[in-house]
């Protein structure tokens, strides 16, 4: 891979597992030589809990890259067990797509409002029964360019999440979110909900609905 991007000065988009990136690989897809990268995908794939060890990118390396090509998209696929994130964005990260396939802790969604101010689109498949709250509310706070987010199998009061589409408003152009996601509360109930979030986002909106057969 590092022969590629030494070699390959017109190389705009590249798709690797998270195994083959490294510091060196970043640098020389940075250097001058190099076209501007449009696309980088890592997936970041874990098979046996426990057993696989992941490094971490210095942030001077990610920099460098964001120096260089400035609109690149840094996609992230991770299908890690929740004991496997340590490593990941305990500093500032410039990924712009964000997919977890399996459960995230509340931590690292925490740490990704944190670190992540690039994010453009994250979608969480699984959390757990403990609210989301206080994370999504510091993801709008701090992930300015959000514009897409999605929800499986994870909790959010009614409220906390209308404070969230408050902050995101119009620019929210994909809010895809399972009814059961959203915890009714003193404030509001599920069918406010669904006329409040339309006018903050200036068009029809409905949760989405679990299939019955």
């Amino acid at each position: 891979i590092l022969c590629v991007a030494d070699q390959c000065h017109g190389l705009r988009e590249l798709a690797l597992n998270y195994h083959l990136l490294s510091d060196e690989l970043l640098l020389a897809l940075s250097s001058e030589k190099h076209v501007h990268l449009e696309h980088l995908r890592i997936d970041v794939v874990s098979e046996n809990p426990g057993q696989t060890q992941f490094h971490t990118i210095k942030k001077s390396s990610w920099d460098a890259l964001i120096r260089h090509s400035p609109q690149v998209n840094i996609v992230m696929y991770f299908f890690l067990y929740e004991e496997e994130f340590e490593p990941f964005f305990r500093e500032e990260t410039p990924v712009t797509h964000l997919y977890f396939g399996r459960a995230v802790s509340k931590d690292m969604l925490g740490r990704i409002g944190l670190n992540c101010p690039r994010l453009v689109e994250l979608v969480v498949c699984a959390n757990g029964l403990e609210p989301l709250d206080e994370e999504l509310i510091r993801i709008a706070e701090r992930c300015k360019s959000l514009t897409a987010i999605g929800l499986g199998e994870c909790e959010v009061t009614c409220s906390g999440f209308m404070e969230f589409v408050k902050m995101c408003g119009g620019r929210l152009s994909q809010l895809s979110i399972m009814e059961e996601v959203l915890i009714p509360d003193n404030t509001y109930n599920i069918e406010q909900i669904h006329s409040e979030v339309s006018k903050q986002l200036g068009r029809i909106w409905f949760p989405d609905m679990m299939p019955t057969w």
